[in-house]
């Protein structure tokens, strides 16, 4: 096997960055299995005809069963809203496919459970995307924790802001209507937050959680893509069924106290994708807009130079970066995905499961659905009771 045929749904902002990591994968990490674009489906045919030609996909087709009826393909990439993923996931299970699914892996945990389950029964591959944990600077966290640099773990500390909603007439996008996308901030944002949390410190036990949403009714949209929207021009508006923050106090399995802040109302804040984590050794603080840095803290240094240090991620010492530029030359966000991309085909080369995978999806969907039991209940609800 030296390559694999790649069938994608969705067509939009995940769509692109699938695109790029897919087509870009070749050129930089030459030893890994070939993924060969063979066709991208969407619902509009004119959109979706534009987006096969300028990612460069060799078909493109509006009906996504008849892309799970082809022979040729090998492994199906659902970057569609949250809404479709449960019903693609399955089908492809059943027809032999392998999976790849962007985060959240479905509206519900009961549904992200079948999920799970549909591709365990049918033996095929399956990797959810959480692409944050390719950053070379977040897995040198994790490298530092494994190590025992930072000693026992006390504190995680984690936050997602962005500012792309402040404005009240912001349109009403899919991202706002619960039954597309499941939940708001939370699931969105707080969704990465979670993950990270599990890759770096571990299992979750018990949460307890607050929400709020701050505009209620936004203009009907008449045109979305990735982040942006148009509205139209009445005065026409629909109810928001999302939140616009949820924050959330957790306890860890290894005793450390955690702490989850997700909201797209935090004037000036970009894509503040952030963690602290403080251990009886040392400490280390990421934010996602500095993305190749980790700011880093040891309790033995000598007590003249002691103070947080400024580790630039882009060194052959750090994941993935030989295969990059000379060390100080900085990658970007779309590199995630690319090293995403990168474990997915190692999987199918080694014949194992891709981590993250749809197991991590139902363990991170078990902390959302925690937290809204927490948040309607207020009380601290236990992961082993979602």
């Amino acid at each position: 096997m030296e390559s694999i045929n790649v069938g994608m749904i969705g067509y939009k902002f995940m769509g692109k960055a699938h695109s790029h990591a897919y087509k870009d994968l070749p050129l930089f990490f030459p030893d890994t299995l070939r993924p060969e674009m063979k066709v991208i489906c969407g619902r509009n045919e004119q959109d979706v005809a534009q987006a096969a030609k300028q990612f460069g996909w060799e078909e493109y087709s509006t009906d996504w069963k008849t892309l799970l009826d082809r022979d040729d393909i090998d492994l199906v990439d659902i970057n569609a809203p949250s809404d479709v993923h449960k019903e693609i996931t399955i089908a492809a299970a059943k027809a032999g496919k392998h999976v790849f699914c962007e985060k959240p892996l479905a509206l519900t945990l009961e549904d992200s459970r079948e999920m799970l389950s549909a591709v365990e029964e049918a033996g095929v591959k399956h990797m959810v995307g959480f692409n944050y944990r390719f950053a070379p600077a977040v897995m040198l966290a994790k490298k530092l924790i494994e190590e025992g640099k930072l000693g026992e773990i006390y504190h995680f500390r984690a936050w997602f802001l962005q500012d792309w909603l402040v404005d009240p007439n912001f349109p009403l996008a899919w991202r706002l209507q619960k039954e597309i996308a499941g939940s708001g901030s939370h699931g969105d944002l707080g969704a990465h937050l979670i993950d990270l949390a599990h890759y770096l410190i571990g299992d979750i036990t018990e949460v307890i959680g607050m929400s709020e949403t701050f505009i209620k009714e936004r203009p009907i949209p008449t045109k979305m893509t990735g982040l942006s929207a148009t509205g139209n021009d009445s005065d026409e508006k629909g109810e928001v069924t999302v939140d616009d923050a949820t924050l959330f106090l957790a306890r860890f399995a290894n005793g450390a106290l955690g702490s989850f802040e997700a909201t797209r109302y935090a004037s000036g804040h970009r894509c503040t994708n952030s963690f602290e984590i403080n251990g009886s050794k040392g400490s280390v603080i990421f934010d996602f807009e500095r993305m190749n840095e980790l700011q880093v803290y040891f309790t033995d240094d000598r007590e003249d130079v002691q103070g947080f240090r400024r580790v630039l991620a882009t060194d052959p010492a750090h994941a993935f970066a030989e295969n990059w530029w000379p060390p100080g030359h900085t990658i970007g966000y779309e590199h995630t995905f690319i090293h995403e991309v990168v474990e997915l085909m190692t999987a199918f080369k080694e014949n194992r499961q891709p981590v993250p995978n749809f197991r991590d999806g139902v363990k991170c969907q078990e902390v959302l659905e925690a937290v809204d039991q927490s948040i309607e209940k207020r009380k601290w609800i236990s992961i082993a009771e979602v």
